[in-house]
């Protein structure tokens, strides 16, 4: 059978010439959605009501340095050959987990700056977080990038997805995996469980950690069906996936460590 695919255009409008790619949209609705959600939360716990605008003055353009930073980083083959091309993220070329790393500096420092707890601001951030990262992923469906490998039409039609996205998944003559669904499915799934975890016995720190748990779990299964991976230097090694172990065995780590250890460790609502 044929079909009439044709993909869904990147720009969704101009200015002066200039095109306004729907990548940079949705990442935008989605620190929106995040900014939103965490400042409710926040000010339900007490926290400033412009605690996170400020944060996220810093934390934006931070979490774009390191985000690219973290991706020269492992190709730097290429850019060590092209070093004009590191500041050309226009082209393409920023990792979420080098995002997340500058994001979370930032806020303990933003945190000591204003003398306020980084457990309480991360555990209320937790879900804006996660739901951020769902939202993002279709910002990879509209480039179409962030995809698995080849499969066939009949394999996405057996997922019942519908033809608009199966039809963005033909790319270059071939059907592939949509692995950027996946990760949003598994992330609306992680918030879900984040926001009924905060009603629980839990303890100060333990929803942002269970955050990193979850979210590490999905990425490591589906970062190997990916096909764009960062690669450890001259090894098999991917990168995500040996991050994603490494975060999920700190988290862990640091659970039992402040459960022991800290003394009277308050709850989620008594922080």
């Amino acid at each position: 059978m044929l079909y009439n695919i044709t993909p869904l255009d990147r720009v969704a409008f101009e200015i002066g010439g200039y095109p306004i790619y729907w990548y940079g949209i949705i990442i935008a609705f989605g620190i929106v959605v995040a900014y939103i959600l965490g400042t409710r939360e926040g000010r339900r716990r007490g926290l400033p009501d412009d605690t996170f605008a400020d944060l996220l003055i810093f934390a934006i353009p931070i979490s774009i340095i390191c985000a690219r930073i973290y991706y020269v980083m492992f190709e730097w083959d290429y850019y060590s050959q092209n070093p004009i091309k590191i500041i050309a993220i226009n082209e393409g070329g920023i990792a979420i987990h080098g995002a997340l790393i500058g994001a979370v500096l930032t806020a303990i420092i933003f945190c000591r700056v204003k003398k306020i707890s980084f457990w309480k601001v991360a555990d209320i951030a937790a879900p804006s977080i996660i739901i951020a990262q769902a939202i993002g992923r279709w910002g990879n469906f509209m480039n179409q990038e962030a995809h698995g490998g080849a499969v066939t039409r009949e394999f996405l039609e057996g997922l019942h997805l519908p033809d608009f996205i199966i039809n963005q998944m033909y790319i270059h003559g071939q059907y592939y995996h949509p692995t950027f669904l996946y990760e949003s499915l598994w992330n609306v799934a992680g918030f879900i469980f984040l926001i009924l975890l905060r009603k629980t016995v839990v303890r100060q720190g333990e929803v942002f950690l269970s955050y990193a748990i979850w979210y590490s779990l999905g990425r490591f299964w589906i970062e190997g069906l990916r096909t764009d991976s960062l690669y450890l230097w001259s090894t098999d090694i991917r990168i995500a996936q040996l991050v994603s172990i490494l975060t999920i065995i700190v988290a862990i780590v640091l659970m039992i460590y402040r459960r022991k250890k800290v003394k009277d460790l308050p709850l989620y609502n008594e922080a």
